[in-house]
C-alpha cells in the first residue's frame, strides 16, 4: 500500500500497464486502479487479466477504435460529476498507437484534470535496449497496412522505431533494407518482458535470414529501431527557402538564425542572403 493515498475524484488517470510480465505494475499503477470508479480499457477482457491477477474488482469500460465518441461521452459525465477514470490499454502506456487520445483532449477543453501514471512503454523499452547513440528518436508507430512501404521523410540522423505485427514483419525489414541498405543497423525486439522476448542487433542485410531461422521468430509482438542515417547537410537553396518563408512572419536576424538551426547551415551566410532578398 502507498502511505497516504486518497481516493481519487474528479480526475482521469492516463495508466502504464505492463507489457508482458504483470510483475512490471508500479504500486502506483496498481492502488489507482484499485481505487477508480471506471476502468477504460482497450479490450476489458485482456484487462480483466490484470485486474485479477492483483485482486482488484473494478467498473470496467470499454474504449477501442470502434467505440471511442460514444464511451468518451459515457466517461466524461462520471468526471464532470467528481468520479475518476483510470484509462489503460492492453499493453503498455495508454495513447501510443492506442486508442484514448479523443477521451484526453475532452478532459483537457472541459478543465478536467489530467494526470500520467507512467510505466512500461514497448518503443522505450526497445530503445533502451538499442544502443544507439543518440540525443533524440523518432516514433513512427506502425506503418500503413493500406500502403506499400515507402518510408517517405524516415532516412533521418537519428534512430527510428516502428510497431509492427508478426504477418508483417518479414516484408517490412525486407522494405527497410531495399530502402537503405545493407549497412544500416537494425534492432529487432520480439516479445519484450514476456517469457520466449528476444532482442537482437545486427546490420539490415542480415535481418530477413534471421526472422527466417525460426518459425517463432515471426511470432509475438514486434518492436523495430532502425539505426541512425547520416546527417545531411542542407545546400544553400534548400536554405533560402526556408529562410524566405521564416521572414514572412519574423525579422530578418531572428529568420536567418532559425534558418540555421533547422537546416544546418552557417547562420552568416543565410543572414547575408537574407540582406541581399531584403534590397
Amino acid at each position: 500500500m502507498i502511505p497516504n493515498f486518497t481516493r481519487p475524484s474528479g480526475t482521469l488517470y492516463i495508466v502504464a500497464t505492463p507489457i508482458g510480465n504483470l510483475a512490471d505494475s508500479s504500486p502506483r499503477s496498481i492502488e489507482i486502479l484499485r481505487a477508480a470508479d471506471i476502468v477504460a480499457c482497450e479490450d476489458t477482457r485482456t484487462s480483466r487479466t490484470l485486474l485479477a491477477h492483483h485482486g482488484i474488482d473494478a467498473r470496467t469500460m470499454a474504449l477501442h477504435a470502434h467505440n471511442e465518441r460514444e464511451a468518451t461521452e459515457k466517461l466524461l459525465r462520471t468526471l464532470r460529476e467528481g468520479g475518476s477514470v483510470a484509462l489503460v490499454s492492453d499493453a503498455g502506456t495508454p495513447g501510443i498507437s492506442d486508442p484514448g487520445a479523443l477521451l484526453v483532449a475532452a478532459a483537457h477543453h472541459e478543465g478536467i484534470r489530467v494526470v500520467p501514471v507512467p510505466g512500461p512503454n514497448a518503443a522505450v523499452a526497445a530503445y533502451s535496449a538499442a544502443g544507439f547513440a543518440s540525443d533524440r528518436f523518432l516514433f513512427a508507430g506502425f506503418q500503413s497496412a493500406k500502403k506499400k512501404h515507402s518510408f517517405e521523410g524516415l532516412d533521418l540522423p537519428w534512430p527510428v522505431i516502428f510497431y509492427e505485427a508478426p504477418h508483417r514483419v518479414l516484408a517490412t525489414v525486407r522494405a527497410l533494407l531495399e530502402k537503405f541498405g545493407p549497412e544500416r543497423e537494425i534492432v529487432i525486439a520480439r516479445e519484450l518482458s514476456k517469457k520466449f522476448e528476444e532482442t537482437a542487433r545486427m546490420r539490415l542485410a542480415e535481418a530477413p535470414a534471421w526472422l527466417a531461422a525460426g518459425p517463432h521468430r515471426q511470432q509475438g509482438e514486434f518492436v523495430l529501431v532502425l539505426g541512425p542515417g547520416e546527417e545531411k547537410r542542407a545546400d544553400l537553396a534548400d536554405g533560402e527557402r526556408v529562410l524566405r518563408i521564416l521572414m514572412e512572419r519574423m525579422p530578418v536576424g531572428d529568420a536567418a538564425k532559425l534558418a540555421a538551426r533547422i537546416t544546418g547551415l552557417p547562420r552568416n551566410a543565410l543572414y547575408r542572403s537574407a540582406l541581399k532578398d531584403s534590397k
